[in-house]
């Protein structure tokens, strides 16, 4: 079912390194319903200070899987990698089954039930909006728009661009720098 492409960055990919990333990231297959077939990108990397990154994205049809983990060690960011994969499908059937309980066929990709993972009350509340916000978009270019970003204190500003009129998002990354996000 899971096809993997595993890459290293300043790590040689062994063996025994790609056995675990399979073993671990292949008992998520269990949610999936018989028949899917999926890629697995699994990127590797080790940073001068010894610290691990381990990145997998699953895109699908109708869902892209993806996590992210930063840890000391490597194999234990591969467990919560699992963890984390495991909750967003959980979260994503609760919403796929509230939504369309009376449509048959829903759940393409996931199987109907797994033992023991009944979604917890806190997990639907999650899709609950607290607060609406209206304002009309300024046009402006990316750089006016990260000086908003950073006035306001947030993580992200959705601004219209002024050349192509179009709804743009720039957003702050982990990494300190930013990041734009382009619509059509």
């Amino acid at each position: 079912m899971l096809n993997f492409n595993i890459r290293g960055e300043n790590i040689e990919v062994t063996p025994a390194i790609r056995e675990y990333v399979e073993n671990k990231i292949e008992k998520i297959e269990r949610y999936f319903s018989e028949g899917v077939s999926a890629n697995a990108n699994v990127n590797l990397k080790v940073y001068n200070d010894k610290q691990t990154k381990v990145e997998v994205t699953i895109p699908m049809r109708n869902v892209t899987l993806r996590a992210e983990e930063r840890h000391d060690d490597m194999y234990a960011a591969i467990d919560l990698i699992v963890d984390k994969l495991e909750r967003q499908i959980r979260k994503h059937k609760t919403k796929v089954n509230r939504k369309f309980r009376e449509r048959e066929g829903v759940g393409v990709y996931f199987a109907q039930e797994v033992a023991g993972t009944t979604p917890s009350p806190v997990e639907e509340d999650e899709f609950t909006i607290v607060r609406t916000k209206q304002f009309d978009l300024k046009p402006m270019d990316q750089e006016e728009a990260i000086l908003q970003m950073n006035l306001l204190g947030h993580d992200f500003y959705v601004y219209t661009d002024a050349d192509s009129n179009n709804t743009n998002i720039v957003y702050k990354r982990r990494d300190g720098k930013y990041g734009l996000i382009e619509t059509n």
